[in-house]
């Protein structure tokens, strides 16, 4: 069988640009013992991917130059050594940018997304849902009643953030960038206000939708959006760094002086807590969240969009796109 697949042509210089990726078609093996051939039908792509194409050291290994771009994905088992498996299942997987691959069975997860679509396993019931899900209650730890806001809110991750604050009767907030989005975040996702950080005055206007302060922040982005939240965290404050998509593409350190201690001071005096996670290292919780999400996806209480890219020959420049924000919900390229 022939796969095409796209690999790392070379290391980004600060943006990526398509002559950073190369296209190719190769002759896949047959499976052997304990192996599946999947046949990729979605692709996910998500801001994590550049640092993983980066050569900076990371709590993942990088991807070397010609290897294929790693990616979640969800496909159909053509083949299987393994019994477990048989031709026709659906399978949740980590194959990347490829059509097609061979792969231990072990690596492989049964799909079951209810009455949704199939993409949904690669975001609100997959990877980003259960990034909200458990940064949210085992960082932010939102009490009713409290004020939680989320940057990229119209995200996979941050759509379901809010969503999920105001289930356990919390204040949202949701920061994003343009009028359409905030629109959507305010109107169709509920939240209980949004920001449009394009916005010349945004700092006033988030301090206008957060009258009494913020007890937890969602960070998906910093830079200038860290900056406008910063001085609104209340006392005792919990701040999931879970990204900072607003920084991936930076060659250098941030032009201008030297603010930390001025931030340490602060996280001194306002006791704030502030940890970076990945949402593997709450794998024990896969579980609670598979139930919970489920169930509130069902009952129309968590709601999701999807910005779908079709053609893997495409995920490049859709790539690039979701690091300049263009993507429009949780982006997935349809590959077969």
């Amino acid at each position: 069988m022939q796969s095409r697949r796209i690999v790392l042509a070379r290391r980004p210089d600060g943006e990526p640009v398509p002559e950073d990726f190369r296209l190719e078609t190769v002759t896949l093996p047959e499976p052997g013992e304990g192996e599946v051939l999947v046949r990729t039908r979605f692709l996910s792509l998500d801001p994590y991917m550049r640092g993983r194409i980066s050569d900076a050291k990371s709590y993942a290994r990088s991807v070397e130059i010609g290897e294929v771009i790693v990616g979640g994905t969800v496909g159909e088992v053509v083949a299987s050594r393994d019994p477990s498996w048989r031709p026709g299942d659906l399978a949740l997987g980590a194959s990347g940018w490829q059509e097609a691959a061979v792969v231990p069975a072990t690596s492989l997860t049964r799909v079951d997304v209810g009455g949704e679509s199939l993409s949904a396993a690669l975001g609100v019931l997959g990877m980003p849902g259960m990034t909200a899900y458990t940064g949210l209650r085992e960082i932010g730890r939102p009490k009713p009643g409290e004020t939680v806001v989320v940057a990229a809110a119209s995200g996979a991750v941050g759509s379901a953030v809010g969503q999920i604050a105001r289930v356990w009767g919390c204040r949202a907030v949701g920061i994003a960038g343009g009028a359409e989005k905030v629109a959507y975040v305010k109107d169709t996702l509920g939240f209980d206000a949004a920001v449009d950080h394009r916005a010349p005055d945004f700092a006033a206007r988030l301090a206008e939708a957060c009258p009494d302060g913020i007890d937890v922040y969602f960070e998906n982005v910093g830079g200038a959006v860290w900056d406008a939240v910063f001085p609104l965290l209340n006392f005792f404050a919990r701040i999931p760094v879970c990204g900072l998509i607003a920084q991936y593409n930076a060659t250098g350190p941030a032009a201008g002086p030297d603010r930390l201690q001025g931030f340490m001071r602060q996280v001194l005096t306002k006791r704030l807590t502030l940890r970076g996670f990945i949402v593997g290292d709450f794998a024990s919780l896969r579980g609670d969240f598979v139930r919970d999400m489920g169930t509130w996806v069902r009952e129309g209480r968590v709601k999701h969009r999807e910005d779908i890219v079709e053609g893997l020959e495409n995920a490049p420049a859709a790539f690039i796109g979701l690091l300049k924000g263009r993507n429009f919900g949780k982006l997935v390229v349809k590959v077969a």
